[in-house]
């Protein structure tokens, strides 16, 4: 039954559920007479909702307090036991796949490295599958309890109702990959088990959201910086972020040429791999047949020698300029979007980011408009390299949330699969 507002008692319950989920997720463990001023739901309600989710082993007591003059009250926290996620970071040199519980505590992570680079679709999706079956092994968790993969991608995400997410990745070669498709060809894992594939800076900005250093922002910014740039915008109006290519940018006219192709992007300034082009374009001396993490860390060193010698001119030079133009790019998102915050994260933001922030803030200010600039703030991530992974599996834990705790629907297949009619389309091409 419906009421005036178009709600069925139905939506009224999942909403009632969300709400103590959420409060006891991100301020547990609360009692019961906690859980009433935190979600605006009366002591009623909480009871029978709390009932409700301890009878599905969503919830669990953690333990006492006092209450002032009376019995002491019981502790309730979510259960970490009561569901699995998995996230995957599809990286520059590496496909990393963890699993964790519903806390997001992880217990199994497998890594896939990337030869030369090399982004041949068959084999991404080969190292995701592999990945999966390796984590729910070591772990010894059966495919049927995980609620959801998230999967962090470069490149822009287009979902469609035929061919279910499909990434547009031209700085890696990807040109409309149907990855969900391909990941259900031949999966192990069950049809209600859903993928949620988005773009990696997304995913970054969902994890630093929720547990980093955007907490209690309304509006902010976080850029991922590996080989190449990215971010995401997070305002009240796109709450959960929107993944923009902030990386092709154009900082130059007629400028270097950009993996995109095109020619003066951020990227191929700021960038790890076009800053260690540069370096050696400059006559700098890169260790050679070592990954692009290995390779800066090098730089960083002869640039700002630990022991205090001399530092390597030119790869001091390269590393200023590029704090410049990494300076320059974040004055645009501050000019466009006025955020409060912005936060730089990726494997190569936090590397460079420890040496030379102060003078990426200062370029930022210098290049913005003076009103903006002085309302913002400009730091490091706080989560780490595995960021993205973490915003990986947020993806699934978000959709569980809103559907109440709820597990996901079966995966409609029909008699004939989407993932078959894609994969025909594609063999005829």
């Amino acid at each position: 039954m419906a009421g005036r507002n178009g709600r069925t008692v139905r939506d009224l319950r999942r909403a009632n559920r969300t709400a103590v989920l959420q409060r006891l997720y991100f301020d547990g463990p609360l009692s019961r007479f906690e859980l009433g001023p935190a979600t605006g739901l009366s002591s009623g309600s909480i009871s029978n909702v709390v009932a409700d989710l301890v009878g599905d082993g969503l919830v669990e007591e953690a333990g006492s307090v006092d209450s002032d003059g009376g019995r002491p009250r019981t502790l309730l926290r979510v259960a970490p036991g009561s569901g699995h996620l998995i996230g995957v970071d599809v990286g520059e040199t590496r496909v990393r796949i963890e699993l964790f519980d519903l806390t997001l505590t992880e217990l199994a992570r497998a890594e896939r490295p990337l030869e030369q680079r090399r982004y041949e679709v068959e084999g991404i999706v080969g190292h995701i599958r592999g990945g999966i079956a390796e984590v729910l092994a070591v772990a010894g968790v059966a495919p049927e309890r995980l609620l959801g993969v998230g999967i962090g991608v470069p490149g822009i995400v287009e979902r469609t109702a035929e061919r279910g997410a499909v990434v547009h990745g031209q700085t890696i070669g990807w040109d409309a990959v149907p990855l969900e498709a391909l990941l259900r060809e031949g999966s192990e894992l069950p049809d209600t088990v859903p993928y949620f594939i988005d773009n990696g800076a997304k995913t970054l900005g969902q994890a630093e959201m929720w547990f980093g250093g955007g907490r209690g922002a309304r509006n902010a910014v976080v850029v991922l910086f590996g080989s190449g740039v990215g971010a995401c915008l997070v305002t009240p109006e796109v709450e959960h972020g929107r993944a923009v290519e902030w990386g092709h940018l154009t900082v130059r006219v007629r400028g270097r040429r950009c993996r995109c192709g095109a020619l003066g992007c951020l990227e191929a300034y700021a960038g790890a791999e076009a800053l260690l082009d540069r370096w050696r374009e400059e006559g700098g001396r890169p260790p050679r047949d070592t990954d692009e993490e290995t390779a800066l860390t090098a730089m960083l060193a002869a640039a700002y020698p630990a022991d205090g010698g001399a530092p390597d001119p030119v790869a001091l030079a390269v590393l200023e300029e590029t704090a410049e133009y990494l300076g320059a790019g974040l004055s645009d998102l501050i000019n466009l979007f006025q955020p409060e915050r912005i936060l730089i994260g990726g494997w190569a933001g936090l590397q460079l980011g420890t040496r030379f922030l102060p003078a990426v803030r200062r370029h930022a200010r210098s290049y913005a408009l003076r009103h903006p600039a002085e309302k913002v703030t400009v730091d490091l991530g706080r989560l780490g390299p595995d960021a993205v992974t973490v915003g990986a599996a947020i993806l699934p834990l978000a959709d569980f949330f809103a559907r109440g705790g709820r597990r996901p629907d079966p995966v409609p297949t029909g008699p004939t699969p989407v993932w078959r009619t894609v994969l025909e389309e594609r063999a005829t091409h």
